[in-house]
């Protein structure tokens, strides 16, 4: 979502661009009509260099470069923690007596030496581990959306700047207009 908002400012600001190129335009058109002078100043200036137009009307965002590897990281982890979640698998028997296996064959490390309890102690830790990979993809997903967000305010400091110069150039220009 924070992408497509990101593909929204940057399709506004070209737009605002776009208007206050039209803008300038307009204002050498008011002058040649006012007065030779203005029509003789015009011809001289050099022209506005000219927007290259976009490809398709598609416009390039790619957000940051946190959020992205925050999301494909995320979509890697995802899968994994699918398959290994007891509530988005099927359970069977046999994965409780594979635990079992795997802890009386050589797995003992710190664990207590009753098999119930080894296992028990297994389960946990592996549900910790679980928790602790999920808990570091939601850190890193929070800190690439805090990413876009603060790119995303520059972004808005920036197309609020645009519009209200915009914003009195189009005045000025109205005034002139109506004074014509």
């Amino acid at each position: 979502e924070l992408v497509r908002q990101g593909e929204a400012l940057k399709r506004t600001e070209r737009m605002v661009d776009k208007m206050e190129q039209d803008l300038k335009t307009s204002q050498k058109h008011i002058n040649s009509i006012k007065s030779v002078w203005g029509g003789l100043v015009n011809y001289f200036k050099a022209k506005p260099p000219e927007s290259k137009p976009e490809q398709n009307g598609t416009l390039e965002y790619c957000g940051s470069s946190r959020l992205k590897e925050a999301m494909m990281s995320s979509k890697e982890q995802e899968s994994k923690y699918q398959e290994s979640h007891p509530n988005l698998r099927r359970l069977d028997n046999a994965g409780l007596l594979t635990l079992f296996y795997l802890v009386s064959s050589g797995q003992r490390g710190s664990y207590p030496k009753n098999q119930h309890l080894r296992a028990y102690h297994q389960k946990i830790d592996n549900n910790l581990d679980e928790m602790s990979s999920g808990l570091s993809r939601l850190k890193n997903l929070a800190l690439g959306l805090q990413t876009e967000i603060d790119e995303q305010d520059d972004m808005l400091d920036q197309l609020t700047r645009k519009v209200e110069t915009l914003d009195v150039n189009i005045k000025s220009t109205d005034k002139k207009v109506r004074q014509l």
